[in-house]
């Protein structure tokens, strides 16, 4: 600017071949005009292409001005061409995305670290999705524990992705998740804190509808297998893997017992039982791991048995 120029030693010369609007170019004009600037050469402009009445274009003896080339160069487009074919190679090697323009970036350390929890995330969006029954207003997902240390927005990408490919009639990626949420209106909140107290990490996604909320959360056991911990105010300790049938019933004798022998009955094996409760003989959930799916003439069978509830199958 006037300001800068004033400041400087007579004689300078300016270069510019960073970013177009660092120097303003009728000042720098007139400080070449009087001899504050003795020269300049410039790559990148205020607006690209610049404009036919940018006064450096009358200059003639002491400018060099050309049209943005900096990366035109055979070191430069060597260079360029060799990180575009180790970042693909990076990507189908490793799953590795850098320096990407429209979804976070993470090196193969922090992705061998963070892919359990990407999975966890996808798992627990796509746990909602399914069970959604009405719009949309808000999904808030929460990180506490150790996760806290890291870039989460792969994981809340994720978890976007894991709730709208349900409900969308077309393809859902890491890279257009957040857009169609933005689309469809639906807020989405991140918050996080350093401290857990049950578990080393937990993931919550809290989704509220115009029909009311429904909160899941998850966790990590070992190094990389995912676990539902909480449902609903339910405590479990669930497998989020293949076909899963979900049961809300009152807790009184013979409920599981009648919820399984049908299942066997209908030709289903049952893979794991995974079952919560608020209170003794009150409101509880079954989750259970089935070897296919579940037809929905025997889950109508299931929702008529006596003290259930309501009854609904995710894959997962």
């Amino acid at each position: 600017s006037k300001e800068t120029f004033s400041r400087m030693k007579k004689g300078v010369i300016i270069i510019n071949c960073a970013r177009g609007g660092i120097v303003n170019e009728q000042d720098l004009y007139e400080a070449l005009k009087s001899g504050t600037v003795e020269g300049a050469a410039l790559d990148v402009y205020e607006k690209e292409p610049p404009e036919r009445e940018n006064p450096l274009f009358s200059i003639e003896n002491n400018v060099v001005l050309t049209p943005h080339l900096g990366a035109s160069t055979e070191e430069a487009q060597t260079k360029v061409s060799v990180a575009i074919a180790e970042q693909i190679v990076d990507f189908f090697v490793n799953g590795v995305v850098r320096n990407a323009v429209n979804m976070p970036s993470i090196s193969l350390e922090l992705l061998k670290i963070l892919k359990p929890y990407i999975t966890l995330s996808e798992k627990l969006g796509s746990f909602q999705g399914q069970l959604c029954r009405s719009g949309v207003e808000e999904i808030h997902i929460e990180y506490s524990g150790e996760v806290f240390d890291f870039n989460l927005a792969p994981l809340t990408i994720a978890a976007l992705r894991g709730f709208l490919s349900p409900i969308m009639d077309i393809v859902v990626s890491y890279v257009n998740a957040p857009i169609i949420a933005r689309e469809r209106g639906i807020r989405v909140v991140e918050s996080k804190s350093s401290k857990s107290e049950d578990f080393t990490s937990l993931i919550s996604i809290k989704v509220k509808t115009s029909g009311g909320e429904r909160h899941v959360a998850g966790t990590i056991f070992g190094r990389e297998e995912p676990r539902f911990v909480r449902v609903n105010g339910f405590s479990l300790d669930v497998i989020p893997q293949g076909y899963l049938l979900i049961g809300e019933n009152y807790d009184k004798p013979g409920v599981i017992g009648s919820m399984c022998t049908l299942l066997g009955k209908r030709g289903i094996n049952i893979a794991r039982l995974h079952l919560g409760r608020e209170s003794i003989g009150g409101r509880a959930i079954a989750f259970i791991n089935v070897d296919s799916l579940v037809p929905d003439e025997v889950i109508d069978e299931i929702s008529r048995l006596p003290n259930i509830i309501s009854v609904t199958q995710v894959v997962l």
